[in-house]
């Protein structure tokens, strides 16, 4: 498994840059349906755009970066050992991650919310809650790349 390393690496990164992608634009979706008149053609078209985003493109590309993770979580322990996953710039990381988790889980339900009608949400807090995801990779990515708490 370590001889396929750098090209599970490339894999997790490509499903990584398709959640982030679908974390950032469905929030930008939101803003615009919060104009939209219920059971209006916007409406209709905004609603089949999220669901369609969320279903074929983020929970898919969550799953397999999800489990690719785990692949090189499993290969850097057999490197490194476990001790690794003690590291403060992990453990920054793993906070990232439930932290992006927890934000996709959040996303889903306002997108069922959106589809029945039930949205309560600002055009101004969606575009506010939409630099999340970003915010989260700035301290993932930087905190795996430098290793600045080690």
């Amino acid at each position: 498994m370590t001889q396929h390393y750098n090209l599970i690496r490339g894999l997790h990164i490509l499903a990584v840059i398709a959640w982030m992608a679908g974390l950032l634009y469905l929030p930008r979706l939101f803003v615009y349906h919060t104009r939209a008149i219920p059971g209006g053609e916007l409406d209709t078209t905004l609603q089949e755009m999220e669901r369609k985003l969320s279903k074929l493109i983020m929970t898919p590309a969550m799953v397999v970066a999800l489990l690719l993770g785990l692949t090189l979580i499993g290969i850097d322990s057999q490197i490194r050992g476990w001790g690794f996953l003690l590291k403060p710039w992990m453990l920054l990381k793993l906070v990232g991650l439930v932290v992006l988790f927890g934000y996709h889980g959040f996303l889903s339900a306002s997108r069922r919310r959106f589809a029945a009608g039930a949205n309560s949400r600002s055009e101004r807090f969606w575009r506010m809650t939409n630099e999340i995801p970003f915010a989260a990779a700035i301290v993932i990515v930087l905190s795996v790349t430098t290793k600045f708490l080690d």
